[in-house]
C-alpha cells in the first residue's frame, strides 16, 4: 500500500499531464516499434523487437507507479494553513545564529523541494526541526554539519 502525500494544485496538475503525455504519446511510439521490429521476420534473433519490448515493460512500470501516486495524492487547500505556526507551504525567514545568515525557505512536500528556488522538503533536517514553532523561536537542528540554532524572524504562507 502506497502512502498518502499531499500536493499543490500545481503539483498534482504536473503529475497528471506527465502521465497523459506517457499514455498518449510515449505508449503509441513504443506500440509501433514494436510493430516495426515484429514486421523484420524472426522474432527469436531481432534485438530490435527485444529492445522495444523491454522499452515498452520500462514504460508499463513508470505509468503504473504515476497511477499509484496519484490515486493515493490529496490536494493541499494553501488558503487554509495556519501561519502562525510553520507547517507545510509555510514560507520562513530564519537567521542562523552562529554566522547571523538570513535565509528564507518555503517547505514544500519531497516531490516538491528545489533548494535553488529554496524550497525544502518537510523532510530535511532544518524543516523538521522548525516544522510547529513560531515568529520569535530559537530552534535548535540537528543537521549533518552539525547543531544549529536558528532565529524565526518571519512565517507566511
Amino acid at each position: 500500500m502506497s502512502e498518502v502525500k499531499y500536493y499543490s494544485e500545481q503539483s498534482l496538475q504536473a503529475l497528471k499531464d506527465e502521465l497523459k503525455q506517457l499514455e498518449s504519446v510515449e505508449r503509441p511510439k513504443i506500440s509501433a516499434a514494436i510493430a516495426e521490429a515484429r514486421d523484420k521476420g524472426d522474432l527469436s534473433e531481432n534485438a530490435e523487437y527485444d529492445a522495444a519490448k523491454e522499452a515498452q515493460g520500462i514504460l508499463e512500470l513508470k505509468i503504473s507507479k504515476l497511477k499509484n501516486v496519484i490515486a493515493n495524492a490529496r490536494l493541499l487547500d494553501e488558503s487554509k494553513i495556519d501561519v502562525s505556526k510553520i507547517l507545510i507551504y509555510s514560507i520562513v525567514k530564519i537567521k542562523n545564529l552562529a554566522n547571523n545568515m538570513v535565509v528564507t525557505y518555503t517547505l514544500v512536500p519531497e516531490s516538491e523541494a528545489d533548494l535553488k528556488s529554496g524550497k525544502i522538503s518537510v523532510t530535511s533536517p532544518i524543516a523538521k526541526g522548525l516544522l510547529g514553532n513560531q515568529k520569535g523561536d530559537i530552534v535548535t537542528v540537528q543537521a549533518p554539519a552539525g547543531t544549529m540554532k536558528f532565529e524565526i524572524l518571519e512565517v507566511s504562507r
